[in-house]
């Protein structure tokens, strides 16, 4: 504020104070009290034309009340899963194939629940998060809104989300021994030898990198793939030669045995 708005400002005040004493003087009492009340809500309302006053969008606001997606994918998602939903060092959540193999429910509750044993944490309150339930309702709305593309998907049958909806319908549990015929099959020629050795497309099967990922992690990566960084989805490993949802289950089954094999390394 300026000098000059300083000296306006008390002119301003003067004025007032001689209004108000005329006010005194010549009005009856309930007259004068409604021309102090008008005179407040003035000098009230013009509190928001202040120089360096915010803008209400600009205010602040208590953490349960932001309802904005992108404000709350920000501060919540982008960390892990990037910004706009890409190459982060989590899985891209912007991406139509996992978001209609991983469904409206199961993904809310991986978002309020958090996935135990990996960095996804739980973000519900009532899981001890930061999210209200209307907060982590807009987070799924508005992914499968904008990033979600059912109507590519009408006609694919998708193997189940996990383990226990493949045993569910029918499939078998996964086999390890099974399962190193089919990594050989489907994924060596990316990811190298049982060794991880001549991996173009990196080690899947280092005990570095089973430690960061959960089994439903490993599962989901072999079914939706990685379009971010070149990785094909169950389907197009093989031309024409789709993976079934056992294929699936017999390839994380023998993942995870290195996991165990390289713990188990580790111990010693």
């Amino acid at each position: 504020m300026t000098l000059r708005d300083c000296s306006r400002t008390a002119s301003e005040m003067t004025v007032l104070k001689n209004f108000i004493a005329k006010c005194t003087n010549a009005l009856p009492s309930g007259v004068l009290m409604a021309c102090v009340g008008l005179v407040a809500l003035g000098v009230i309302g013009g509190c928001d034309r202040l120089p360096g006053q915010p803008a209400l969008a600009e205010r602040w606001t208590p953490a349960t009340e932001v309802t904005d997606f992108s404000r709350l994918y920000a501060q919540n998602c982008s960390g892990c899963h990037g910004t706009d939903g890409r190459l982060g060092a989590a899985r891209p959540l912007n991406d139509s194939l996992y978001l209609a193999l991983i469904g409206e429910d199961t993904l809310r509750t991986v978002i309020a629940q958090g996935a135990p044993g990996t960095s996804m944490p739980a973000f519900a309150e009532s899981a001890g998060g930061s999210l209200t339930d209307q907060q982590i309702d807009i987070l799924v709305k508005e992914m499968r809104g904008r990033w979600g593309h059912p109507e590519e998907f009408k006609n694919v049958v998708f193997p189940p989300y996990s383990v226990q909806e493949a045993i569910a319908m029918g499939s078998g549990p996964g086999n390890a021994q099974r399962g190193a015929v089919t990594y050989t099959t489907y994924c060596a020629q990316c990811h190298g030898g049982a060794d991880g050795g001549e991996a173009k497309g990196g080690s899947v099967t280092s005990a570095a990198y089973l430690a960061l990922v959960s089994d439903q992690a490993l599962r989901t990566a072999v079914i939706a793939g990685r379009p971010d960084l070149g990785k094909p989805d169950w389907r197009t490993n093989l031309p024409g030669r789709p993976m079934s949802s056992q294929d699936i289950s017999d390839v994380v089954a023998w993942l995870v045995s290195h996991r165990e094999t390289g713990l188990a390394a580790q111990r010693k």
